[in-house]
C-alpha cells in the first residue's frame, strides 16, 4: 500500500533528478510543480539550468508538463521559453489537472512521475492520480504563517521518509 504522504523519492534540487535517472526508473513523463521547485517565486523565468535541464530531459525523450497553483499569468510567462502544456490554479492536491496533463504528454500513471516541493499539494496530488512522487526541498520558503504551518506538519513525515530511506541502505 502506498503511503499516501510519503514521496517515492526526495532530492535537494529539481536537477537531482537527472534525465538519466528519470530514464533509469522508467519516466516516460514528468509533472512540475513550478514555484520554489524549479524556480523561486520571484524568478519570472526559467534560468539557463531550468531549461539545460529541460533540454537533457527532452534528449532522454521524457516529456514535461506543468501543473501549479499559481495564477495564470505566472505561469504562462515561465512557460513562454519551455511550451509545454501548463495548467494554472491546479487545484493541487486534486487530480484533474494532472490527469489531464498526463492526457496532454501521453503517458500513463506507471511512466508519469510529479515533481514538487510540497507534500500536502504536490505528493497527494501525485498519489491521488496514481503516480510517484519527488520531492524536492524548497527553494526559498514563503515566510507566511500557513505555509510554516505546512512545513510545521511536513516535518515528521520527512523524519520518516529518511529513517525509511536509512533502514533501506543498511544504515
Amino acid at each position: 500500500m502506498k503511503l499516501k504522504f510519503m514521496p517515492e523519492y526526495k532530492f535537494p534540487t529539481f536537477d537531482c533528478a537527472s534525465a538519466q535517472f528519470l530514464n533509469s526508473i522508467g519516466v516516460k513523463g514528468i509533472i512540475l510543480d513550478v514555484d520554489n521547485t524549479l524556480e523561486p517565486y520571484e524568478n519570472p523565468l526559467p534560468t539557463d539550468k531550468v531549461l539545460k535541464w529541460f533540454r537533457e530531459l527532452e534528449e532522454q525523450g521524457i516529456k514535461a508538463a506543468i501543473v501549479s497553483n499559481n495564477n495564470r499569468e505566472r505561469i504562462e510567462l515561465f512557460n513562454s521559453k519551455l511550451r509545454i502544456p501548463a495548467y494554472y490554479k491546479a487545484g493541487k492536491p486534486k487530480k484533474k489537472n494532472v490527469l489531464r496533463a498526463m492526457s496532454d504528454i501521453g503517458t500513463m500513471p506507471e511512466n508519469t512521475i510529479l515533481m514538487g516541493d510540497q507534500v500536502f499539494t504536490d505528493v497527494l496530488a501525485a498519489h491521488f492520480s496514481g503516480i510517484n512522487a519527488i520531492l524536492v526541498s524548497p527553494i526559498r520558503d514563503k515566510r507566511d504563517i500557513f505555509t510554516k504551518f505546512k512545513r510545521l506538519l511536513e516535518k515528521p513525515i520527512l523524519k520518516r521518509y529518511d529513517k525509511i530511506v536509512k533502514r533501506k541502505q543498511g544504515n
